[in-house]
């Protein structure tokens, strides 16, 4: 007999526990949050010397300009070498800091209960900062949010919490990192929900604000204050400028569609390579180093070039080859296996088109006045999102990173357009693929559960057959055997006393078990069935009911009164949940007739009868 839940408001336990809960995890993102931005200084700092003993033979924390480096032809085997070290890592130390990380922490909070292995925590920086030190063309944001959510994890393993709870860690972790390294907590609180904890709860919102509010407040004391780029004014040309956006929205949508195909191919090609994956990011490194020597702006971070993108500095050759470059280095490198971040050479390549885009404009239509420089802006934030499926998160990411309000409408105007077309033709995204190919599939569009809408008393069976206590368990028996359809049709039934008042319930399990005791013929349907059942109320969520139902292993409750706990006013059984979630589908598919059709409708009716 299942366990019988406490269910009178008078003796129910108070709900600051919950409360509670949502304090202890407060206290943990707070710890959280402070951890990610040291750790987040750590490995950009560390990015910083490794560049600089490699590339300038000095010493410093800041990450450099490479396109100046002192190697010559020598800077062809530097991302060979770094390709052999991330491979050594990735054979001998975890296969885990392979990609660019937003993916690996999307599993780890799918199929892993938010569990993300110490190593991950230790190898993945690491390897980061390697691949990017000795010239990968990524951005360090990836790897920062992979080990801020390892972090996140690690504090969740260590503690007393639910699976749930750890999630809502490894997210704090995740945000926390981002916002250390960018400076943009709005945006990574957004990118949280958006792509690893699929629910928007208070729960998880306030610990998520309070990691991403206090890892900002670290990069100011160790970063400083200023935005990620430098930017001067920019001319939006709103609303006359209006029309033109729509197109760069268009060409963005179809850049990110084949964006993520290219590189998911390129990812195919190497699998298909008779050599160990261990060799794999050296053979990248190899190609990112001859693409380097000649086109030295591919390699490392980059933030230089997207500041100068931004600011109209470059002519249209550069941008090309930093368009067509860029962005296969990143393919060649990244599809290899080797440890990097997405989001900043992404970027810089959307940068590249927009700013492509408004000086082509501006050659075939003399008139228009693009400009390079807000074109390049909003279709950076476009490509990404649209590749990512995060768009909000990449409006507010771009709105926050040059702190230009004027940017708002043809950043939300150009992502949404090309969001429309990245879903027409892209199965996944960039971020999802992977995962996919894993045998995963990720729902990144939410909406309010819909057990969570419909009170029980919308679905209920509101007039449930009630069997009286003393009725013969054999007449019971005979009655489902004729196909009564009192109570054939039902797999249980309520049972009352002569005062009609709830006593129990008995379900077809409950007689087949009793028919096969030996003193069955004198048995009762309630010496048969189970007394003081769980019940449920009317004016109860969906919900609640069906936890109740799943803690206790039941496929159906009564639904009493409060007031009176032993007045049956229904009953609810699988069949109402599927009333619910009926109703649903009704709202999504089922047309309904407008005033249009009512017209015509008239129009016909008075057309028939003349």
């Amino acid at each position: 007999m299942p366990e019988k839940v406490n269910l009178d408001p008078a003796t129910r336990p108070a709900a600051g526990n919950g409360r509670d809960r949502l304090l202890h995890l407060c206290l943990l993102a707070a710890i959280i949050g402070v951890v990610a931005g040291f750790a987040a200084y750590l490995l950009v700092s560390l990015i910083g010397l490794i560049s600089n003993l490699v590339f300038f033979q000095r010493v410093g924390f800041d990450i450099p300009d490479l396109q100046g480096h002192t190697l010559g032809p020598l800077v062809i085997l530097v991302p060979v070498i770094g390709g052999i070290i991330i491979g050594l890592m990735g054979k001998y130390g975890t296969p885990k800091i392979r990609g660019h990380g937003i993916p690996e922490a999307m599993e780890a909070v799918l199929v892993n209960r938010s569990r993300i292995s110490p190593n991950v925590a230790v190898y993945k920086p690491i390897s980061a900062a390697i691949a990017i030190g000795t010239g990968g063309p990524f951005g360090a944001e990836g790897p920062i949010i992979q080990t801020g959510g390892a972090l996140g994890s690690l504090v969740g393993q260590f503690f007393h919490v639910t699976a749930a709870e750890r999630k809502v860690l490894l997210s704090c972790g995740a945000a926390a990192g981002m916002a250390a390294t960018f400076s943009t907590p709005i945006a990574a609180v957004i990118l949280a929900i958006e792509l690893l904890l699929f629910e928007f709860k208070a729960r998880s919102f306030i610990p998520l604000v309070i990691a991403s509010t206090l890892a900002t407040t670290v990069h100011f004391g160790l970063m400083g204050r200023g935005p990620m780029f430098e930017v001067g004014q920019l001319n939006f040309g709103i609303p006359t400028g209006l029309p033109f956006y729509v197109l760069l929205g268009l060409l963005c949508g179809v850049f990110a569609t084949f964006f993520s195909s290219a590189l998911y191919q390129i990812e195919d090609l190497f699998e298909r390579l008779p050599l160990d994956p261990m060799w794999w990011p050296a053979l990248g490194g190899l190609a990112l180093g001859i693409i380097g020597f000649f086109v030295p702006r591919v390699l490392g971070v980059g933030y230089s070039n997207i500041t100068a993108i931004l600011n109209n500095e470059f002519p249209v050759a550069v941008l090309l080859s930093i368009l067509v470059f860029k962005s296969l280095a990143l393919f060649l490198t990244l599809g290899s296996g080797t440890s990097g971040g997405l989001l900043a050479p992404t970027f810089m390549v959307g940068a590249a088109l927009g700013a492509l885009f408004a000086l082509a404009v501006n050659a075939i239509i003399p008139g228009a006045n693009l400009s390079p420089g807000a074109c390049a802006l909003v279709a950076m934030a476009a490509v990404f999102g649209a590749a990512s499926r995060a768009t909000f998160t990449f409006i507010i990411f771009a709105f926050e990173l040059t702190r230009d309000y004027n940017a708002i409408l043809p950043l939300m105007l150009v992502c949404v357009i090309a969001d429309l077309i990245a879903l027409r033709f892209m199965r996944n995204s960039i971020m999802t693929e992977k995962l996919a190919r894993r045998g995963l599939r990720i729902q990144q569009e939410y909406e309010a559960d819909i057990m969570q809408q419909v009170l029980v008393a919308e679905v209920m069976d509101a007039s449930p057959p009630r069997l009286p206590a003393t009725m013969p368990l054999t007449e019971l028996a005979d009655r489902i055997a004729r196909s009564d359809p009192l109570v054939s049709r039902r797999h249980g039934a309520p049972i009352v006393d002569e005062e009609g008042r709830l006593v129990g319930v008995i379900t077809q399990g409950d007689v087949i078990r009793a028919l096969e005791r030996e003193d069955s013929a004198a048995l009762t349907v309630l010496e048969a069935g189970t007394p003081d059942p769980l019940v449920t109320y009317p004016d109860e969520l969906m919900h609640e009911a069906i936890g109740k139902m799943l803690r206790n292993d039941v496929g159906r409750l009564p639904v009493v009164r409060r007031d009176r706990p032993d007045a049956l006013v229904g009953y609810l059984g699988r069949a109402g949940i599927l009333e619910a979630r009926l109703k649903r589908l009704k709202e999504e598919s089922e047309l309904e007739p407008g005033w249009i059709q009512h017209v015509r409708s008239r129009a016909n009716g008075m057309r028939a009868r003349v």
